[in-house]
């Protein structure tokens, strides 16, 4: 891995130009090693070679209103471990609609532009997210008098512009992200997509993005659906239709936003395989499992031996499956995890405290990554 001390230049050579400029992004400046970590000690290493191990690369949203610079590019240690750890990234907000594009005809990509480069300074994949959601959407869009043309427009637009913006350079897609009620019936009130334009928009959705990059991998993915129930089932019986169409899905994607108040979804693995079954891959997307913590004290020895637990049981499950490639945890440090931003009472949610030392949920899933396939990482 060699060291990058700017990607300004980078970044405003390949901007494109729209009539509202957005503002400048400072690069990251980043070294290959953090002080202590050893290459042979980390999650990305340990890994069998088919499986990325990755997490979200904290920036946007939340991070936006807290007391603390963005952590990508700004906390030098944060980027250390996040090359070190990680074979694959997500950005956590940074192409989210109300992100990416806040304008209608401003798109900021300079945020991530500057993630694609580090991933590709150290040798890591990227996973997209997402392009088609009824959260974190702009005023304009949501607010907007268009009419279905316009709409339609719209949507094909920034989903084109965006993915073909990084066609060949992102190996998987989050197309559409949570279309789903928990009981099994599509959101046909609060995603404007689907309201406005009907079930159909979710095959355009696949379509154009193919279009866009026909060598990325196309996902849908959702939250609540790690065990057999009616969001799962769901997705079983929409993708085959799809597919059956010529819809380019590829995969499905299982978020995994998991908490130690409820039970492990024991039937996770099972789940995985109906799909893998389909001919699809699979990925857990979002892992981080929180605990209930009250303000000013730490989570208790069992408390994180359970989080542990979820963590490794949800990994093992993965593993078992054999077209499950990729497993990202939602954030690896405690010090940036949105969890407590959303959570009254919850916390304590990530595989690392504050201070990047690690937990024992680090060492589970490091544990079942050299188990799988002892000495053959993604080096």
């Amino acid at each position: 891995m060699k060291v990058h001390h700017s990607l300004a230049a980078a970044v405003l050579a390949s901007a494109l130009i729209l009539p509202t400029a957005a503002p400048a992004f400072a690069a990251p400046d980043h070294t290959s090693q953090a002080p202590g970590i050893q290459k042979q000690d980390t999650l990305r290493w340990v890994a069998p070679q088919d499986l990325k191990i990755g997490t979200a690369v904290a920036g946007g949203g939340h991070h936006e209103t807290q007391p603390y610079p963005a952590p990508f590019p700004n906390d030098k240690e944060y980027l250390q471990h996040l090359a070190a750890e990680f074979s694959s990234v997500s950005p956590e907000n940074q192409l989210k609609w109300e992100f990416v594009h806040p304008e209608r005809n401003t798109y900021r990509f300079a945020e991530m532009d500057a993630i694609v480069r580090f991933a590709q300074e150290n040798k890591q994949v990227v996973r997209g997210h997402t392009l088609f959601w009824h959260s974190q959407n702009p005023a304009w869009l949501e607010e907007g008098d268009f009419s279905k043309d316009e709409l339609r427009a719209i949507l094909k637009e920034h989903i084109q512009t965006v993915v073909g913006r990084y066609a060949g350079q992102i190996q998987q897609w989050d197309v559409p992200n949570e279309i789903f009620n928990g009981d099994g019936t599509l959101r046909t009130t609060d995603n404007i997509w689907i309201r406005e334009l009907g079930p159909e928009i979710i095959a355009d959705a696949f379509r154009w993005a193919h279009e866009a990059d026909p060598k990325a991998k196309l996902f849908f993915n959702d939250y609540g659906v790690e065990g057999i129930n009616a969001k799962s089932n769901a997705y079983l019986e929409l993708i085959p239709r799809l597919q059956a169409q010529g819809v380019p899905v590829d995969g499905f994607a299982i978020q995994g936003h998991l908490s130690t108040r409820y039970g492990f979804p024991g039937d996770l693995q099972a789940n995985l395989q109906r799909f893998d079954d389909l001919g699809l891959e699979t990925a857990i997307t979002e892992i981080d499992v929180r605990m209930d913590v009250a303000a000013g004290t730490k989570p208790t020895d069992a408390q994180l031996a359970k989080q542990a637990s979820y963590y490794q049981r949800a990994l093992d499950a993965c593993i078992s499956v054999d077209e499950c490639n990729s497993f990202t945890i939602w954030g690896f440090t405690d010090k940036y995890s949105w969890v407590p931003v959303f959570f009254s009472g919850e916390g304590e949610a990530t595989v690392m405290w504050n201070d990047f030392t690690r937990k024992p949920a680090y060492y589970a899933l490091q544990d079942s990554l050299e188990q799988a396939s002892p000495g053959r990482g993604n080096r």
